[in-house]
């Protein structure tokens, strides 16, 4: 056989296989789209049913609204819980930064603890072992390490004078690592023939959900540390647009907004929106003049006490702006005093109530998902801890970001916690480097002795 034949040959059979390799592929895509359409054509009956919540309306609001409609019912113990939960609210702001604090933990360890029931819930007749046991560990985890950052930024001083504490802060993120590696052994040792994938699922249903409450809670708590303002403004547009949405809503609501919600409309969304962004705007007019709601919160070590006490920044100082010349003609005025943190005031609550609300669109695309009216029933009308706070955790990432993008700048009082931890010769190294600094600006004599 010449050469020319070989390589016609070689040629020949190389299409050959060429094409047997493209029908196997085509063959495995025409497998896969079914399989894709087989999991498309499931329905929601595939989905394990959770047991519905019980009614922990109080008896006593049972008897006194048994004469309404189920409609108006609903409205009047939403009202009421609302009122009591606002009234509870403030008298937690009276008491101060830290029961702040606490109340941040409390609803995060709730809102935690609602999510994970699901699951477990919808997965308890398979038995998985360890699992409740490693979700709150893991929930120990990770607020170990991140309350224990915030131990080291915030409460340097204090730490500094407790060598005890000197050790945990200064191996704080091998000790996290330690503490989660040993989960993570605990979840593969637990491992059962036959429920590998189930496990997976709830392992990866425990981590989702320490993101969406821990890790969010955190950034609350960091928001408040820059000023109550920062913390009250955020949550109470939230709150504000909630409550207003559902009154235009359930009075002048008629055309629907989104299938997830088939209750949410489209008058209810708009008349959120512009009662919030008011609200914002005179809340903040009212919040901006006090010490105790502009200052940053610190951590005073000599008494022990958190404090907010500062010279306001120029967020906090009235100033005079030109109104526009179209709002001159409507308003009659050519100047107006108002806060710079107004302004600021608009972007968060503009963000309360246009993208704040897909939180409570996610929470009830999940809720559908698996076939239950709320999250809970810890709290009567309003079901449970998450179905309040679904969209908080949206709007706390928002203002940190907001925070660290428009408007923090260096921390001197921050700075100098920092350098006290220091050792002496780091400390007298950071003296002659700022010295040469300023020697080079011109702002100190050279001949001045350090």
């Amino acid at each position: 056989m010449s050469a020319r034949r070989r390589r016609r040959a070689a040629a020949q059979e190389e299409q050959e296989e060429e094409e047997e390799e493209e029908e196997a592929g085509s063959d495995k895509e025409v497998d896969l789209e079914e399989r894709l359409c087989e999991l498309d054509l499931r329905s929601d009956s595939d989905v394990p049913d959770v047991p519905p919540p019980t009614d922990s309306t109080p008896e006593i609001l049972k008897r006194a609204l048994s004469g309404l409609s189920a409609r108006w019912k609903n409205w009047w113990i939403r009202g009421i819980l609302t009122l009591a939960m606002i009234s509870g609210f403030f008298l937690i702001i009276y008491l101060g930064s830290f029961m702040l604090m606490l109340l941040v933990l409390s609803i995060q360890v709730k809102c935690y603890h609602e999510i994970i029931t699901i699951g477990y819930r919808v997965y308890h007749s398979y038995d998985l072992p360890w699992f409740r046991s490693l979700s709150w560990y893991f929930l120990l985890c990770v607020n170990y390490f991140f309350y224990g950052e915030t131990v080291a930024d915030y409460f340097a001083t204090f730490v500094q004078r407790r060598e005890q504490l000197q050790f945990l802060i200064r191996y704080h993120r091998f000790i996290s690592f330690a503490l989660y590696l040993t989960g993570f052994c605990m979840f593969v040792l637990s491992l059962v023939k036959k429920h590998y994938r189930l496990q997976f699922y709830m392992f990866a249903w425990t981590h989702v959900t320490l993101l969406i409450t821990v890790t969010q809670s955190h950034l609350v708590i960091q928001n408040l540390f820059e000023g109550m303002i920062w913390f009250l403004v955020p949550i109470s547009s939230v709150i504000c647009n909630d409550i207003t949405a559902y009154i235009f809503g359930f009075f002048f609501g008629r055309t629907p907004l989104i299938k997830l919600s088939p209750k949410k409309t489209w008058e209810g969304f708009i008349g959120g929106f512009f009662s919030t962004v008011v609200f914002g705007f005179i809340f903040s007019y009212f919040l901006a003049q006090h010490q105790y709601f502009v200052c940053p919160v610190e951590y005073n070590s000599e008494t022990n006490r958190f404090v907010t006490e500062c010279e306001p920044s120029e967020l906090f100082q009235m100033k005079k702006y030109s109104v526009p010349p179209l709002l001159q003609a409507v308003l009659g005025w050519e100047t107006v005093n108002m806060y710079p943190f107004q302004m600021h005031s608009f972007a968060l609550s503009t963000f309360a109530s246009l993208i704040g609300p897909f939180g409570g669109f996610f929470a009830s695309g999940f809720k559908r998902a698996f076939k239950i009216k709320d999250f809970a029933d810890t709290i009567p009308g309003h079901g449970g801890i998450m179905d309040r706070f679904d969209c908080q955790y949206l709007m706390a990432t928002f203002v940190h970001v907001y925070i660290t993008s428009f408007i923090r700048g260096p921390n001197p009082s921050k700075l100098l916690k920092q350098l006290l931890i220091l050792q002496p010769e780091q400390q007298l190294s950071v003296y002659k480097t700022l010295k040469s600094h300023l020697v080079e600006k011109g702002i100190l004599q050279p001949s001045l002795r350090g």
